[in-house]
Formats: structure tokens, sequence, C-alpha cells
């Protein structure tokens, strides 16, 4: 069973395009839910989404 709320594999999902993410997005996607951003990666990894542009290394 996932960790990942589904309220937050929703929302990946809805701003994934082509099964893509930024890590622009990704960061702005957890400051929105209020959760720490490595959530937002489990839950793109988890989805087979692919954090892209991204410079900090944080996914």
């Amino acid at each position: 069973m996932s960790e990942i709320g589904q309220e937050v594999l929703d929302a990946v999902k809805k701003v994934a395009q082509g099964g893509q993410i930024t890590c622009t997005q990704a960061r702005a996607l957890a400051k929105d839910l209020q959760v720490e951003p490595i959530i937002i990666g489990k839950a793109a990894d988890e989805l087979k989404i692919k954090v892209i542009s991204c410079e900090l290394g944080c996914f």
C-alpha cells in the first residue's frame, strides 16, 4: 500500500504532461499541498512520471 496520499497522487497526475513534470512544477505543487518535495518525488516515481529540468538535484 502506498504511503502517498491519494490527493498528492491525483495532483501530480493532473500537473504532469506526457508523463513528465518539471522540477519547478513539482516544488510548487509541494508548496501548494504543504508537503515536502520528496513526497512529490515519491508520488512521481510511483506513477512512473519523470521529473525533468531539475537544476537543484531535489528529485
